[in-house]
């Protein structure tokens, strides 16, 4: 089993730089003040699709071959990671298939539908979309991208502690 390492990062780190802004910290004084510690902020709602989340998604991509590639992504999400998926899918010129619960916000939906992607609602709630879109997957040899359970997904959104300490 592969495992994270200072190195996965730097890598990540480097590959990302492709497609975000390095955010700079801002300290809070008043959350200092409550907390009785030094507290920043790394503001990522800065990045082009308003979240980190395209930092794994388009670390994640980077990693796949150009076969898994060429037989278009597919994920499930209810949000940020749908958009960092489909952003990143336009940039590698993939197709990009997400499926969201029905429940899931309509600015959230149009956000991702525009950068190209395909989306379908399925599912009350993120559980019931996930299982449909590994269905879908299996059913039309998708690759699914997992948003929290995939270890390029995490090393890729962990590039920002990269940033932050150096």
């Amino acid at each position: 089993m592969e495992k994270m390492t200072l190195q996965k990062f730097e890598e990540a780190s480097e590959k990302v730089k492709e497609v975000t802004n390095s955010t700079n910290l801002v300290y809070s004084e008043f959350f200092s003040a409550q907390s009785g510690n030094k507290v920043y902020f790394k503001p990522e709602n800065m990045q082009y699709t308003g979240a980190y989340k395209v930092r794994g998604a388009y670390y994640k991509i980077s990693t796949l071959s150009d076969e898994e590639r060429s037989k278009g992504l597919i994920t499930a999400s209810a949000g940020n990671h749908a958009q960092g998926v489909a952003y990143a899918a336009k940039i590698y010129g993939c197709k990009a298939v997400i499926v969201m619960p029905t429940t899931t916000p309509l600015i959230k939906v149009n956000r991702t539908k525009s950068y190209g992607a395909e989306v379908v609602l399925y599912g009350n709630v993120y559980d019931e979309a996930c299982e449909y879109a590994m269905k879908l997957a299996k059913e039309h040899g998708y690759t699914f991208i997992h948003p929290f359970n995939d270890l390029d997904v995490a090393t890729g959104q962990g590039s920002i502690a990269m940033e932050i300490i150096k």
